[in-house]
């Protein structure tokens, strides 16, 4: 049944991969990963029919393609905590990382794949299963979310600083 399933479907999913990641390798990579999973839940995928078993795989590479993506997004924060004397723009890449943290899974998900990737809603919806509509939907409720943390943050900052001007001027007072 395995054996059907990668001669239907190996090279119709390696191309879709690979117009997805933008890598042969890579995508190469995800099929055969997907072929290994649907070893495993061989079981599961006997009561399939054929159209059942394909949109199986695809979720499963998809899946397999944001699992990396949010891996490498946490190792790239990780390796490249700031030195002494980082630039700015190490800096910026840390703060982008934490507001991406801040973002359920699924707008983490849609979010760099819509503007740190480049994929357009009609690609993405193709990807995830959704209708243009709702991808743009999730998008803004996404930015909506990021603006609220942003100004939220921005309030307690400047809290903090007036509390901190108040403690420094109750010291210079008292000293």
């Amino acid at each position: 049944m395995i054996d059907e399933l990668y001669k239907a479907l190996y090279q119709e999913l390696t191309k879709w991969c690979v117009s997805m990641t933008g890598n042969r390798t890579l995508a190469e990579d995800l099929v055969q990963e997907a072929f290994l999973r649907a070893l495993i839940n061989a079981e599961l995928l006997k009561e399939l029919d054929l159209s059942r078993r394909r949109a199986w795989m695809y979720r499963t590479i998809k899946n397999l393609y944001i699992d990396k993506k949010r891996r490498e997004a946490f190792e790239t924060v990780m390796d490249e905590l700031p030195e002494e004397g980082s630039t700015e723009a190490q800096y910026v890449q840390i703060d982008d990382a934490l507001l991406l943290s801040l973002l359920t899974e699924d707008e983490k998900s849609l979010f760099v794949l819509r503007y740190l990737e480049g994929y357009n809603s009609a690609e993405l919806g193709k990807l995830f299963g959704l209708p243009a509509g709702t991808v743009r939907s999730k998008l803004s409720g996404a930015r909506k979310h990021l603006r609220q943390m942003l100004e939220e943050n921005s309030r307690q900052d400047k809290k903090a600083g007036r509390a901190n001007a108040a403690a420094e001027g109750y010291n210079e007072r008292k000293g």
